[in-house]
């Protein structure tokens, strides 16, 4: 069966996004990039929640930018055809390889894992994630820590004080001080 990943990237106390909504000190390093190059190629659909949709949405015209490396080109090229489904109450369409979904996250990915198919279904975004984990959908956290306290906004983890067993299965340390985590839910 399919597993579904949450992977986003974190402040070390916890946070994707900042108190004043900014995410800037997640810059990543060309070996943090070229990690997550790497692990985009495993995916096989991407679903995220609105918020994040729109972040991404940059990668959709951004091999028009001269001003790219070659890791953002390969990135882009990767990114763009790769389906995704989005999440939203509020946006009536979307753009580029994904559609919009109105029905529950638990349904979807029920359908996406009786498909054909190897590769992960990847979870972003700190809502969808939350909804993901109350349902006891998410078989993997991966959390790419960054060496800094930004002191509150969207939490990484869902506080749905529930108790999740994991089973720890890959570290990794970047020169820049940044630690990708990847942790199995014990089931």
């Amino acid at each position: 069966m399919r597993s579904v990943t949450y992977s986003m990237n974190v402040s070390l106390d916890g946070y994707i996004v900042g108190p004043d909504g900014r995410f800037d000190w997640t810059k990543p390093d060309e070996d943090v990039f070229r990690f997550w190059i790497d692990d985009i190629r495993q995916v096989d659909v991407h679903l995220l929640g609105r918020r994040l949709y729109e972040t991404m949405l940059y990668w959709e015209t951004a091999d028009q930018d001269s001003a790219l490396d070659d890791a953002q080109l390969e990135w882009a090229a990767l990114w763009n055809p790769l389906p995704k489904v989005v999440f939203s109450k509020t946006l009536t369409s979307v753009r580029g390889n994904a559609r919009l979904v109105s029905g529950g996250l638990a349904e979807e990915i029920e359908r996406l894992r009786s498909e054909p198919g190897e590769g992960e279904i990847a979870l972003g975004g700190a809502t969808l994630a939350a909804q993901g984990a109350a349902s006891g959908l998410i078989d993997e956290y991966r959390a790419m820590v960054y060496p800094v306290l930004v002191g509150g906004g969207i939490p990484f983890f869902p506080r749905d004080e529930r108790r999740v067993d994991l089973e720890l299965v890959e570290t990794r340390t970047f020169s820049s001080g940044v630690v990708h985590l990847r942790h199995r839910v014990t089931r």
